[in-house]
């Protein structure tokens, strides 16, 4: 579903993404994780085209992401071929990025209207069945103002899910909320994981639920993935010196 093929992105004279070759199949929860600055959350923002790389190409669902072929060469995507790409993708960032103006309901059909054409009718039913799905059935007509962290980023995946994403990307969601508030949201994306299709390449510190709820775990350094492995082998017997020592650290931090 996800292919990335020698992929360089710099900024400036910091190479940020070094040749990065990986695939995720579909229907596979992947997980990345690593230290900061690793090009990690560089990668998410590749697939939401919010950044270009510099060399390398992308390819989702067996579509190239940021080019397009033209006279039997590839060219950089023109805006139709990039929005048209862009709603196959759906994002859940750190900051959860509601319209403060708008009521819960709005929030999660907005996009569907505007960028799909659902009729308010068709959004709205698949809205409430979103929202009940996240536990937040009752909050329908309430501001973000009036909700917890915690909801307010259900209300989020909630959103993300209304315009029926093959790929969601998830951007250490968890991040900006209060410890007690983690693990409710953690529990909507396991149980979302479960029962649909979705192809998830997720970023995240919770080495528990990397643990609990990916296929895989790729482990970046220096814009490189230098350890690629199903979670349980890759959290209890790493391979790498480098992944050993980060999850040595990073697990000694949350304790």
């Amino acid at each position: 579903m996800i292919q990335f093929d020698r992929v360089v992105k710099k900024f400036g004279d910091h190479v940020v993404l070094r040749e990065l070759d990986f695939s995720v199949k579909p229907g596979e929860f992947v997980t990345l994780i690593g230290p900061s600055g690793s090009g990690k959350t560089t990668i998410l923002r590749l697939l939401m085209t919010l950044e270009t790389a510099d060399d390398g190409t992308i390819q989702v669902g067996g579509e190239y992401l940021s080019h397009m072929e033209r006279g039997g060469k590839l060219v950089p995507a023109d805006e139709r071929h990039l929005r048209n790409q862009r709603k196959r993708i759906g994002m859940v960032f750190q900051q959860f990025n509601l319209f403060p103006n708008m009521k819960v309901l709005q929030n999660v059909t907005e996009a569907p209207v505007r960028a799909l054409g659902l009729s308010k009718a068709e959004a709205e039913q698949r809205a409430r069945e979103l929202l009940e799905m996240v536990g937040l059935s009752d909050k329908i007509d309430a501001h973000p103002m009036q909700l917890s962290g915690g909801q307010q980023q259900r209300v989020a995946i909630a959103r993300a899910l209304a315009m029926r994403p093959q790929v969601l990307l998830l951007d250490e969601v968890t991040s900006a909320l209060d410890p007690e508030l983690v693990a409710g949201v953690l529990a909507v994306l396991k149980e979302i994981a479960r029962t649909t299709d979705i192809t998830f390449l997720c970023v995240t510190h919770e080495m528990q639920f990397a643990q609990d709820v990916s296929d895989r775990v790729m482990m970046f350094d220096q814009g490189q993935v230098i350890e690629d492995a199903p979670p349980e082998q890759l959290f209890t017997q790493p391979a790498h010196e480098r992944t050993r020592s980060f999850l040595h650290a990073v697990i000694d931090r949350a304790v």
